[in-house]
């Protein structure tokens, strides 16, 4: 089998389409594959460091502010849309695919219009509660759209064919169990709540500024232990709880670091996640069951994580706090009415377990062969 997959511009859009190779490379070792990235995308490191040959074209997504430089900008990202289409259709006829795979992003439009015009059979996957501009323009041309959230069927055209296969998640989150997890951290004999919080790879100001306000408290009531992830670009959280008399090397219950490396760890021995609500992180607190506060970041494309937010909220499985309304007291008082009654944090764990697809990997290699098999 040969398989060409586009995807890129963020990690949320090219980790579901490395997810994929993988489980197909897995379930059929002799598949060839090929992606296509954008020029200049992080797609660009990613796959290649997963060993998957890529192959890239020219592509950017218009401006909505009309401004004289955005306006220069679009009309190149005209120009870029069909010299990128032409590119498309040669690497497409030269692989000459099976099957093509788009999971979104800028990239995946002009590739799998390309590949549907050229007549070969295309899916896309779509990570979000609200789908992105370019999956809801390809949703007709393609064989199947298949959804991590049935919530994202509504914003599709009705004519698509649909079928829910949930966010591939990967192995080691769902193997990690809790009592391992906390072992391994050093943690068998706590009994306090774990609390879990990041704000994505290089951070997120209004989280780490909140969380030093409820972890400051901590460390005076020994009320929680904190992991928490303060970013690539947060290094000042440790200026701030130093600034509020607490020093995080001193405190036996603050892992304050820049990342999380052991994710399916600590994910596994918390009791509640403080995060974004970037699609993959959600599908993997789902996975664990972990109850959430959500703090959806206002910064992405069609909102789509207070969408993804909202879906879990909607089920009794975390609460949310818009950026908007984020402030340390906030924080504490949410995590408080969450954590204080273990009946509550009981519902939402059940809650957040119910909306979980453990199996996505499989269902998405299902749909690809029912595609296949005509």
């Amino acid at each position: 089998m040969k398989v060409l997959l586009a995807g890129g511009g963020t990690a949320g859009h090219i980790n579901p389409a490395l997810a994929i190779a993988g489980y197909i490379k897995e379930q059929e070792p002799d598949t060839e594959f090929l992606f296509i990235g954008n020029r200049d995308g992080m797609e660009q490191r990613l796959v290649k460091a997963a060993g998957f040959p890529i192959e890239s074209v020219v592509i950017s997504g218009f401006r909505r502010s009309l401004s004289p430089k955005n306006t220069i900008h679009n009309i190149k990202t005209v120009s870029r849309s069909f010299t990128s289409r032409a590119l498309a259709k040669k690497i497409i006829k030269d692989f000459d695919p099976d099957i093509c795979i788009g999971t979104g992003g800028y990239v995946s439009g002009p590739v799998i219009l390309a590949a549907c015009n050229l007549g070969y059979p295309a899916v896309i996957h779509e990570q979000n509660a609200y789908p992105g501009v370019t999956n809801k323009m390809l949703a007709k041309n393609v064989k199947r759209v298949m959804l991590a959230n049935e919530d994202a069927k509504k914003h599709f055209d009705s004519r698509a064919s649909f079928v829910v296969t949930g966010n591939p998640i990967r192995p080691e989150i769902l193997a990690t169990k809790h009592d391992d997890a906390k072992k391994r951290l050093g943690l068998e004999q706590l009994e306090r709540p774990i609390i879990l919080s990041f704000g994505g790879s290089l951070g997120a100001k209004c989280i780490n500024e909140s969380m030093v306000e409820l972890m400051a408290r901590s460390a005076k009531d020994k009320k929680y232990y904190h992991i928490h992830a303060y970013g690539q670009q947060g290094a000042y959280t440790l200026d701030l709880l130093r600034a509020k008399g607490v020093d995080p090397e001193e405190c036996d219950n603050l892992d304050v670091r820049p990342y999380i490396d052991n994710m399916n760890e600590c994910l596994a021995a918390c009791d509640l996640v403080v995060s974004r609500a970037g699609a993959i992180t959600l599908s993997e607190i789902q996975a664990k069951g972990r109850p959430a506060v959500l703090i959806p970041s206002p910064f992405v494309a069609e909102n789509h994580q207070f969408h993804n937010a909202m879906s879990m909220a909607n089920k009794k499985a975390a609460l949310v706090i818009e950026q908007k309304d984020l402030t340390g007291d906030k924080l504490i008082q949410t995590v408080d009415s969450i954590v204080a009654d273990p009946k509550v944090l009981e519902k939402y764990r059940r809650n957040a377990q119910k909306m979980a697809i453990t199996d996505a990997n499989e269902r998405i290699y299902k749909t690809i062969k029912e595609v296949l098999s005509g």
